[in-house]
């Protein structure tokens, strides 16, 4: 408050001594960095050649006016002077005169002030123009090639990967395709055993049927030959019955001549025994010959059926077991290769996290030092900026100095 009083009194003497408006010297505030801390606020001075500085000649105008106003006041009121105004006067005069001078050297220590500020700030500006400049002279582009050749090879890389999983899919493709014609000649396999064992089933049943038709053949053989020497026991008996009758009968025959001779007849009937007999004994040897021979062929077909319906059924045991090995080894095969594949799935999608996470660190250090250098850019445009309102200001101040000592 003290301030703005003191200032407005100034101005106030000033006009009463000097008749004309105050020294203006208007100036915008100074000021260090802004909020950015990096920028210097512009400060555009404004003088007025008329009004920095009371010239020489307005000095002297104001020392004659008192002079004229006191000889014309001496002339206007006659021989009576007024000592006491004119005492006022100087007093006022004086008073505003050193005003004037400490206002002038308050201003004289401001300007110079503002020139060490000017001074430090081209200084400050010289340092920000190396500065930019070493930084332009780093190459950052070499930074930027020597990602992208990293880049590139994690590229080359992933390419590799995919292409090794791509090989590694068709091999277990035609893996499968593989087991699926395995598992599908195992089911033929599987079919044909059932087929061979439902034959051994029924060989088996005719096997069995043949033995007991064997058996049934034999008994009744057994049979006929107890038949046969049961007939020829009592063919024997018959016989001996009819050589006793016929002894008898001899024996009458002797006694009694006139009777009629029975020898003929009997031995008719003996030699018709006899060939029933030999004719029944042909027969029934015939038949059981036949028949021996028919089931000694039938057990010979049945046996060699059986035997190779054995070979076969060994055959197809050999077979199911090759084929149960390689099947065991194809699914171990193809777990093996399964694991190996989820493992190289696992390892494929920890190296490309990997890798994206190094591309993307690597995009994001690169974005970074496009954004450091867009802002060292800024800043070296702000400093331009800067350095050339205070070359304004500099050639305004030094016109004005000059100006003023040309005075």
């Amino acid at each position: 408050m003290s301030q703005s009083y003191s200032s407005s009194q100034r101005v106030s003497s000033y006009r009463r001594t000097f008749g004309g408006g105050s020294p203006v010297f208007s100036r915008a505030s100074f000021g260090g960095k802004g909020s950015s801390g990096s920028s210097v606020t512009s400060r555009v001075y404004q003088v007025s050649r008329s009004s920095a500085v009371p010239s020489l000649s307005s000095f002297r105008a104001t020392r004659v006016t008192p002079l004229r106003s006191y000889q014309s006041a001496y002339q206007g009121a006659g021989e009576l002077l007024d000592f006491s105004l004119a005492d006022a006067m100087n007093q006022e005069f004086l008073q505003t005169r050193t005003n004037e001078k400490v206002e002038l050297q308050e201003l004289n220590d401001r300007f110079a002030n503002y020139i060490e500020k000017v001074r430090f700030l081209e200084q400050q500006n010289a340092l920000m123009v190396a500065e930019v400049n070493r930084l332009r002279g780093k190459e950052p582009t070499r930074v930027a090639e020597m990602y992208e050749e990293e880049l590139r090879e994690l590229r080359r890389q992933i390419d590799v990967l995919t292409s090794q999983r791509a090989r590694v899919e068709v091999e277990r493709d035609n893996l499968l395709d593989d087991l699926q014609k395995l598992k599908q000649r195992l089911q033929e396999e599987i079919q044909l055993k059932e087929e061979a064992e439902n034959n051994l089933a029924a060989f088996r049943a005719d096997v069995d049927a043949a033995t007991l038709a064997r058996i049934d053949l034999e008994r009744r053989i057994e049979s006929l030959q107890e038949e046969i020497a049961f007939l020829k026991k009592v063919h024997e008996e018959e016989i001996r019955e009819l050589q006793a009758q016929l002894q008898e009968q001899h024996i009458q025959v002797e006694m009694d001549i006139s009777k009629p001779d029975l020898t003929a007849a009997l031995r008719d009937i003996r030699a018709q025994y006899e060939s029933i007999a030999a004719k029944n004994i042909a027969e029934a040897e015939e038949w059981y010959k036949s028949k021996v021979s028919d089931l000694t062929q039938a057990a010979n077909k049945n046996n060699d059926a059986l035997r190779q319906a054995k070979q076969e059924m060994l055959e197809y045991r050999h077979q199911i077991q090759s084929y149960t090995c390689e099947i065991d080894a194809l699914k171990g095969t193809n777990d093996s290769l399964m694991r190996q594949m989820r493992e190289m799935e696992e390892r494929f999608a920890g190296e490309a996290s990997g890798y994206q996470d190094t591309i993307a660190r690597l995009e994001e250090e690169i974005r970074h030092l496009k954004d450091e250098m867009a802002r060292h850019l800024r800043e070296y445009q702000d400093l331009l900026n800067v350095k050339m309102a205070l070359d304004v200001e500099i050639a305004t101040y030094r016109k004005l100095l000059e100006g003023e000592e040309n005075r």
